[in-house]
């Protein structure tokens, strides 16, 4: 009787998530912006490997929309492909997290893609055709959506006893690569509303979409522990390679933490931690945005979200950068010490930190007036990629590194950091 209960109270919350926005609606959304006229130029893309994850010929509005102001269009598109086909959890499982969570957004760009990828498998059409009917699930979709669901509305959203529940299906490195689902897939939406990007017509009348034959459609027999891979051991060697490079940078450049916790857990799922670093490291090759407002903006996003370790990571930056103390301390009031330019891009990554979909015409217009459409672009993907460390590192609850704290003590006093954090859970 006690397992019935669970099962229907399990049913009936999975039945809610998936409730709102529904697809109907939200396709009816995608063919209304076929049209949409986009924030930002598109490049005419014929060059790279894999820009249509399913491996077709055909170039979608979000490589070409990075190719026109970034040099990270490949890494973008191995980006993408990456989080949908590698790890060991289920492809259709990650794409119908997307999915999921185009429906919390009302998000038709995002809506149109993770909808053509599942149709593109029998278990994806599967999936789409019991979209409503949770019981059709399996346990561990049931739980991946419902995941999805809590850490994409609240970074601190996945309670003790969802994770509990959750890592009896899935083992450790599943864990993250759930994790990182999320976090990919709430960067991902940010990027195609925060540009308007319009839906592609190829998109949504794809009667017959498969996967390539070159991607991975096989799903290992779940093992109760993660192995330790080949990939994951060569990936370490790496990361700690780096970290000895950059101790030697000046503090100006990086946050002398050594190999942070983040990059830590990034190596559990070392093929998806690789492509978001490849992605990260590509996209600020040519930024135009000066340092001082990236952090800016990662403070603001952080502070939104409530993300004890990202905030502690910016406040040691902005250290490094050697803003005022002073700055600093009225930063957590109010914006009263923030310069006309700085304000700019810290306004609009809150509103696209809160409502993505709220992003309007206007606001995208102040933010290319003040940096130009490439910095516009910049403050977009810079938000985007806190709206996936966020997620990731208090979603988990990545200890903060020692540097850090310390820092934030320095600047906050010895007593805040245990309060602070909490307090901004609550935001």
């Amino acid at each position: 009787m006690r397992f019935l209960t669970i099962f229907v109270l399990m049913t009936a919350l999975a039945v809610s998530v998936l409730a709102k926005n529904p697809l109907g609606e939200l396709e009816k959304m995608a063919r209304n912006k076929v049209n949409a006229k986009p924030r930002v130029g598109l490049a005419e893309v014929k060059d790279i490997k894999n820009a249509d994850a399913l491996e077709s010929a055909n170039v979608p509005n979000y490589i070409k929309a990075a190719a026109q102001n970034t040099k990270a269009a490949p890494q973008f598109a191995n980006l993408v492909q990456t989080f949908l086909f590698g790890g060991t959890v289920a492809p259709e499982t990650k794409m119908a997290m997307g999915l999921k969570i185009a429906q919390i957004y009302k998000s038709p760009y995002l809506f149109a893609h993770t909808n053509r990828w599942l149709r593109a498998s029998e278990k994806g059409q599967s999936l789409l055709k019991n979209w409503e009917n949770s019981a059709s699930m399996t346990e561990a979709e049931r739980l991946a959506l419902e995941y999805a669901d809590k850490l994409t509305n609240d970074i601190h959203g996945v309670s003790d006893a969802d994770f509990a529940r959750t890592s009896g299906v899935y083992n450790d490195s599943q864990l993250i690569e759930l994790t990182m689902t999320v976090c990919f897939f709430n960067h991902f939406v940010r990027f195609a509303e925060a540009t308007n990007l319009p839906v592609e017509e190829w998109v949504l009348n794809d009667k017959s979409p498969k996967m390539a034959a070159s991607v991975n459609k096989t799903v290992a027999p779940l093992a109760r522990v993660a192995l330790v891979s080949d990939t994951e051991m060569n990936q370490a060697v790496t990361v700690l390679e780096n970290a000895k490079a950059a101790a030697n940078q000046p503090a100006s450049q990086g946050l002398g933490l050594g190999i942070a916790n983040s990059q830590r857990a990034f190596l559990r799922v070392p093929a998806l931690g690789q492509a978001w670093r490849e992605f990260g490291f590509a996209n600020r090759q040519n930024w135009s945005i000066e340092r001082n407002i990236q952090l800016q903006i990662s403070f603001a996003v952080s502070m939104v979200n409530g993300c004890r370790y990202c905030t502690l990571h910016q406040v040691k930056g902005l250290r490094g950068l050697g803003v005022d103390p002073a700055k600093l301390l009225a930063m957590k009031k109010d914006d009263s010490a923030l310069t006309p330019r700085e304000l700019t891009a810290v306004e609009f990554a809150r509103k696209l930190t809160k409502e993505p979909s709220s992003v309007t015409d206007a606001d995208f217009e102040k933010v290319k007036k003040e940096f130009g459409e490439q910095g516009a672009l910049e403050v977009v993907l810079q938000t985007g990629a806190f709206a996936f460390m966020n997620r990731f590192t208090d979603g988990l609850r990545l200890p903060s590194e020692d540097e850090a704290v310390k820092t934030y003590q320095e600047v906050y006093g010895d007593g805040t950091y245990k309060t602070d954090w909490k307090k901004l859970q609550k935001k």
